[in-house]
């Protein structure tokens, strides 16, 4: 096994996952446990390892970022190539640790300049970064993993906002349906890393929100959070074209198997101030867990947030609703990282699906799901009637 890790590859190609023992073939896993942080109040996450690829130094965000880095004290490390070495350790377990503990300041591929439609989220998918610093059990990236999960920030920032106007009108998934096209032509970015677990070190997502404050025309800027650090983004001139969504679950999920995130109190504080602020503002309810006692744990997420949203003025409001589903990849990883977690991963309770590329994935019975969204979509309507529903997955 090489000792480097690729910068210039995508963390989490598009391609199908890894076989895994639930699809009849047998793997070794290994005990990562020691990665994550028991679940515990947010803090900024400072990495112990920052390096920079050689053409990060020829963009002006790229330099940006690293003022922003050296700042905080900590030292940029000059790569000579895009190879890093020094991650792999003695054992899976060590080579996780360093990799989750080690930011990169990089140039995006060429791959993920050319966006793609994300369903049923946005018209098209853009990233600023791969790779996260929390540490939850369910985590949806773990399963797409080409290699240690050393988070990538890009430093050709402005070349990536740039490009977006060519696809300005152009979408399918959101701006052609009635529901929806109030929106504009929709752009997701978050859907490889936490925004604001990141933004303290490269000030992104600021830059983002303020470009399209500035672009005169019907587009909207998406992405989603389990942190609360909104303060850098209150007093933006947003102009209304950035939608932040809360990611939010009850309290046994929120609790037990999010480690390193912002408590759910938190989260629905940060919802209210951005609210308060004029953002289109949502909740991503995901992933939604068939628990013992689900309806008075929802129930109480849900009584929750109607407190948190009390008496805001000209409210924006939306939900989307994600239930729990995993793959036979990200089955294998999660147990490696979190062999003790009480996360069900039992196939033989699930339905087996095949999604894009034929690829294996596990969720809900039909009768559990159409129960799950009764009752989300009513008490929804009931509890939260500004509140809309954009779609149930």
């Amino acid at each position: 096994m090489t000792d480097t890790v690729d910068l210039a590859a995508t963390l989490a190609p598009d391609s199908p996952p890894a076989p895994h023992s639930a699809s009849g073939e047998e793997v070794v896993t290994h005990d990562l446990s020691a990665v994550a942080p028991p679940a515990r109040p947010a803090r900024r996450w400072l990495p112990k390892r920052v390096v920079a690829t050689p053409a990060a130094y020829d963009h002006p965000h790229g330099l940006r970022i690293m003022s922003r880095v050296e700042a905080l004290g900590l030292e940029v490390e000059r790569l000579g190539s895009n190879r890093l070495s020094g991650i792999r350790g003695a054992s899976e377990r060590e080579t996780y640790a360093r990799a989750k503990s080690t930011l990169a300041i990089v140039v995006s591929p060429p791959s993920r300049r050319k966006l793609q439609p994300i369903a049923p989220s946005a018209d098209w998918r853009f990233d600023l970064a791969e790779g996260c610093p929390a540490h939850c059990q369910y985590c949806y990236l773990a399963g797409s993993l080409s290699g240690p999960p050393v988070t990538r920030v890009y430093a050709d920032l402005d070349d990536i906002l740039a490009g977006l106007a060519e696809y300005e009108g152009r979408g399918t998934i959101t701006s052609r349906r009635d529901a929806r096209r109030h929106e504009g032509t929709t752009f997701e970015a978050s859907c490889y890393t936490d925004p604001l677990a990141l933004e303290h070190l490269t000030g992104s997502w600021q830059r983002a929100v303020e470009h399209f404050g500035a672009w005169d025309a019907p587009v909207q800027l998406r992405w989603t959070t389990k942190f609360d650090d909104v303060g850098g983004f209150v007093g933006l001139e947003h102009a209304g074209r950035t939608r932040v969504r809360l990611s939010v679950n009850c309290l046994p999920v929120t609790s037990r198997m999010e480690g390193g995130t912002a408590k759910l109190e938190d989260r629905l504080a940060a919802l209210r101030r951005l609210a308060l602020d004029g953002y289109p503002v949502g909740l991503t309810i995901a992933p939604i867990m068939a628990l013992p006692d689900w309806r008075i744990h929802y129930g109480e997420l849900l009584d929750a947030v109607v407190a948190a949203v009390d008496g805001v003025p000209g409210l924006d409001l939306t939900a989307e609703l994600i239930t729990h589903r995993f793959t036979p990849g990200s089955k294998e990883v999660l147990l490696g990282w979190y062999p003790r977690t009480k996360l069900d991963l039992d196939e033989t309770t699930r339905s087996r699906k095949h999604g894009k590329f034929g690829a294996v994935k596990y969720v809900y019975p039909a009768d559990t799901m159409k129960e799950l969204r009764g009752w989300f979509e009513t008490q929804l309507a009931e509890r939260l009637p500004a509140c809309r529903v954009l779609y149930w997955t």
